[in-house]
């Protein structure tokens, strides 16, 4: 007996489709140019919706915990930097305070004693592509799998396998979800952030974090050098401001797998 092909998964991104399609023939009855109103409006959802990290419109995404703890995940994206990384991990360990390191490839490739380092500490790890290109959706199906693939590869040297993605600057596309499903990927987002800049815009983060911060948020941090060694000792001290703010509004900073209910890596 011939097992069913598996159900096609209606993203929002389809109903959307269906929905203007139906909408706009329905309209052609009244006026034909009242038709173009809702594929106007399904465009312009097309082009916005990739720039909110939460919203999955093209493919399911994981941008907020589900534990029903009072708990945060803390990720830090762009690593890892010779400068930072070592700074965080110890910030870190004195806080007893476990993270994921979103990684780019070729950064990892070029200081693969900092990946080695990561996980000894007992942190995890996750793919944020090779080269971190911020239009990276846009280029073809071949160069986004080529630019995940690199960066499994690489991490395998580790004996770490990703299970999560983070497109760079939390943006997406039609393309990623066939691209993530074949690799064995899950798209994780973020859901608390303090629009940082990578590190570019230090001043009264930990606040920006603080002021924003609830229960099950995974809050977005970087590990980017900032530009001066002087913005590097506030950056580290807005990090443990928001380490220690944390704790006193109650919020216990556990492991991303864990407020998602899935595991990070194997």
């Amino acid at each position: 007996m011939r097992e069913a092909p598996p159900a096609i998964r209606l993203t929002p991104a389809l109903q959307a489709c269906i929905a203007a399609y139906l909408a706009a023939m329905l309209l052609a009855f009244v006026d034909v140019r009242l038709s173009a109103v809702p594929l106007a409006l399904f465009l312009f959802l097309c082009i916005a919706a990739p720039f909110f990290p939460g919203f999955g419109f093209y493919l399911p995404v994981i941008s907020r915990g589900c534990s029903g703890r009072r708990a945060v995940a803390i990720t830090f994206d762009d690593g890892p930097d010779p400068v930072t990384t070592p700074a965080l991990l110890e910030l870190l360990k004195r806080h007893d305070a476990a993270a994921t390191f979103f990684i780019i490839g070729g950064h990892a490739a070029e200081h693969r004693s900092l990946v080695k380092k990561i996980l000894s500490d007992g942190h995890t790890i996750g793919n944020h592509s090779y080269h971190h290109s911020p239009l990276l959706m846009l280029r073809s199906l071949s160069h986004l799998r080529a630019e995940i693939r690199s960066t499994q590869a690489l991490l395998s040297e580790f004996s770490v396998s990703s299970l999560a993605f983070r497109p760079p600057v939390g943006i997406t596309s039609p393309r990623l979800g066939p691209v993530l499903a074949e690799a064995g990927l899950i798209c994780v987002n973020f859901s608390c952030r303090g629009f940082d800049a990578g590190n570019r815009r230090i001043s009264r983060l930990s606040g920006k974090i603080l002021r924003r911060v609830k229960p099950d948020d995974i809050i977005l941090l970087h590990d980017r050098a900032p530009k001066s060694s002087v913005d590097l000792g506030k950056f580290l001290n807005e990090v443990e401001l928001i380490l220690v703010g944390l704790n006193d509004k109650g919020l216990e900073i556990i492991p991303l797998s864990e407020i998602i209910g899935r595991p990070i890596t194997k």
